[in-house]
C-alpha cells in the first residue's frame, strides 16, 4: 500500500508544522502535503520555550501568530544579566517583544494550523527508512500508530525535520555531513511562583567556575530554570545545583529552587552545535530545522532560525513548477543557503561565542566575561547593539564581529584601569561577606577553600603591568580563537 504526495515532511515539530502550513498557502501551486509525526501527543521538552522578537515577526509573516494565543504565553521585553550580586538591564530596542511559553503547548498550536490547512494530511506514523529509486529519494516507509505493517508514502520532495536527534541526517548529507559537537548540557526544572529580578525579562546568571544559568517565565505561575553543566554531568544534579549554583543566584530565587528540587526531577538536554552543510548530495530530499543546523540554546535563537528558514524556503518553492526537476531544486537550495546566512550565521556564531564568554572556562575567558558585563553596564549602543543581534532584529555578522572585538579590547582596557577581583585567604574564624560566621555548629573552624576564602577588589599597580600586558595578548588571542573558527563554519560553502 502506498500514498502519493507532492511534498512529504518528516517531523511535526516547530519547523515541520510551520512548513506544512506555509506550503499549503500557495495559491499559484496548490500541493498535496503529508506531515508525518511519530506521536501527536503534546511534546514535553525543557528547551524551545523562548521565541525572540525576530521569531515572532516570522511567525506573523507565516500567518501563524495565533499559535501564541490561548497558551498563557508571556511577553518578553529583554534580559537581566546577573553577576556577583550586580544586575544589568538589557531591554529589547524600540519596544520589541518576544514570547515565552510551554514548548508543548506552542507545538500543539502549530500542529493545529497544519491539521486545518488545505491539502495537508497529518499522519501519526513512525518513519522507518527512506525509499530510493535510481539514486533519488522518492518517499519513506512508515508504520502508522494504529497498525503494524510498513506503508510507503511517496512524494516528489521529501523534507526531513525530525529534530536534533535526526535518524536521517547522515544519509541525506553523505560526505558533506559535518559532525555535531555537544558543548554541555542544560539541566532544567520548573519553579513555581518565582519572582525574577526584572519581570517579563529573561535572566542570565553568571556563576563563576560554572556555566551560566538561564531563567524565564513560561506561564503565569511557572518559571523555567536551565542550569548549564559541563561534562561530566554530576551524578547528583540536585546537590550540585544547591551547593554550587544556588549561592550565586538572587536571594528571591533560593526558596522556589529548593522547593522545585524537592518535588521534581531534574531533566537534561544536550547543548549541541551543528554547522549547516550544503544539501545537494542526495536528490529528492532536504533537511530543515535542528536536523540540519543547531546552535547553543543559551541565546534562544533556534526557533527564530527555523521559522526564518521555513519562510525563505517556501518563497522559493512557490516558484518551482516541477519538484522532480532537481536542477530547479539545486537553484532553490543555493538561493536558500545564501539568503538565510545573514540571520542564521549571526545567531549561530553568537550562541557559541556568548556561551564561551559566559561559561568563562579559564583566566582569559574570565577577563572576557568581566569585561562583557562592564560593557553592558555602559548602556546605550553597548546594550542596544548586542541585544539587537541576539534577538535577530539586526542580522549582521560584521556588526557581531564589531561588538565582539570591542568587548575584547574593552576587557583589556578594564584590566588596567578597573579594580580587579583578587583571591584572598581568610584568617580562621573571620566572618563571611554575608555576615555569617566561619564556624560550624559544633564550634569547629571550616578550613576548606570554599568556606575559608574571600575576594577583594584591588586596583592594579604599575608592577602588575608586565603581567597584565601578557594577559592582554592572551585575551586577544582567545577572542580570535573563538570567533575565527565559528565564522569559518558559516562562510564555507563546500
Amino acid at each position: 500500500m502506498s500514498s502519493q504526495y507532492d511534498v512529504l515532511i518528516v517531523g511535526a515539530g516547530i519547523a515541520g508544522s510551520a512548513l506544512a502550513h506555509a506550503l499549503s498557502q500557495s495559491l499559484a501551486l496548490p500541493r498535496r502535503i503529508a506531515l508525518l509525526e511519530r506521536s501527536l501527543a503534546e511534546p514535553d521538552r525543557i528547551v524551545g520555550e523562548l521565541l525572540q522578537p525576530a521569531g515572532v515577526a516570522f511567525l506573523d509573516k507565516l500567518g501563524l501568530q495565533g499559535a501564541l494565543e490561548g497558551i498563557d504565553a508571556i511577553p518578553v521585553h529583554g534580559y537581566a544579566v546577573v553577576q556577583d550580586g550586580r544586575i544589568v538591564h538589557i531591554p529589547y530596542p524600540d519596544g520589541r517583544e518576544g514570547r515565552s511559553f510551554h514548548h508543548g503547548l506552542f507545538v500543539q498550536g502549530l500542529r493545529e494550523y497544519a491539521i486545518r490547512a488545505k491539502g495537508v494530511d497529518v499522519i501519526e506514523a513512525t518513519v522507518n527508512e527512506l525509499v530510493e529509486e535510481d539514486g533519488r529519494v522518492v518517499g519513506v516507509k512508515a508504520t502508522r500508530s494504529s497498525g503494524k505493517e510498513k506503508e510507503v508514502f511517496r512524494a516528489d520532495l521529501t523534507i526531513i525535520a525530525d529534530g536534533c536527534f535526526s535518524n536521517f541526517r547522515s544519509t541525506v548529507q553523505g560526505p558533506s555531513a559535518r559532525p555535531s559537537n555537544t558543548r554541555s548540557h542544560f539541566c532544567g526544572t520548573i519553579l513555581k511562583g518565582a519572582r525574577l529580578p526584572i519581570p517579563q525579562h529573561g535572566t542570565v546568571a553568571l556563576v563563576r567556575g560554572h556555566g551560566p544559568v538561564l531563567l524565564y517565565q513560561i506561564s503565569e505561575h511557572d518559571t523555567r530554570m536551565l542550569v548549564d553543566v559541563k561534562g561530566p554531568v554530576p551524578s547528583d544534579l540536585k546537590k550540585h545545583i544547591i551547593t554550587e549554583i544556588l549561592p550565586s543566584l538572587p536571594n528571591q530565587l533560593h526558596e522556589p529552587i529548593r522547593s522545585a528540587l524537592s518535588v521534581d526531577r531534574v531533566r537534561r538536554m544536550p547543548n549541541s552545535f551543528l554547522p549547516p552543510a550544503p544539501q545537494t548530495h542526495k536528490r529528492g530530499v532536504i533537511l530543515i530545522g535542528d536536523a540540519w543546523n543547531m546552535r547553543h540554546p543559551l541565546t534562544g535563537g533556534g526557533m527564530t532560525v527555523a521559522l526564518s528558514d521555513v519562510y525563505i524556503l517556501c518563497q522559493h518553492l512557490d516558484k518551482v513548477n516541477d519538484l522532480l526537476d532537481w536542477s530547479q531544486m539545486k537553484d532553490v537550495l543555493n538561493k536558500w543557503w545564501w539568503e538565510r546566512k545573514g540571520l542564521a550565521a549571526t545567531i549561530n556564531i553568537m550562541s557559541i561565542a556568548l556561551y564561551d564568554v559566559f561559561g568563562a572556562d579559564g583566566e582569559c575567558l574570565t577577563v572576557f566575561q568581566d569585561g562583557c558585563f562592564k560593557y553592558f553596564e555602559r548602556g546605550g549602543e553597548s546594550v542596544r547593539g548586542p541585544v539587537s543581534l541576539l534577538s535577530g532584529i539586526a542580522p549582521s555578522t560584521s556588526l557581531l564581529a564589531y561588538h565582539f572585538f570591542y568587548v575584547a579590547f574593552y576587557s583589556i582596557w578594564a584590566l588596567f584601569v578597573h579594580p580587579r577581583r583578587i583571591h584572598a585567604p581568610r584568617a580562621n574564624g573571620e566572618s563571611h561577606m554575608n555576615g555569617t560566621s566561619n564556624m560550624t555548629e559544633n564550634g569547629e573552624v571550616r578550613t576548606d577553600e570554599k568556606h575559608s576564602d574571600m575576594y577583594i577588589a584591588q586596583m592594579p599597580s604599575i608592577l602588575d603591568f608586565p603581567r597584565l600586558f601578557w594577559l592582554s595578548c592572551r585575551v586577544l588571542w582567545t577572542a580570535c580563537v573563538i570567533f575565527g573558527p565559528l565564522l569559518w563554519t558559516e562562510i564555507r560553502w563546500w
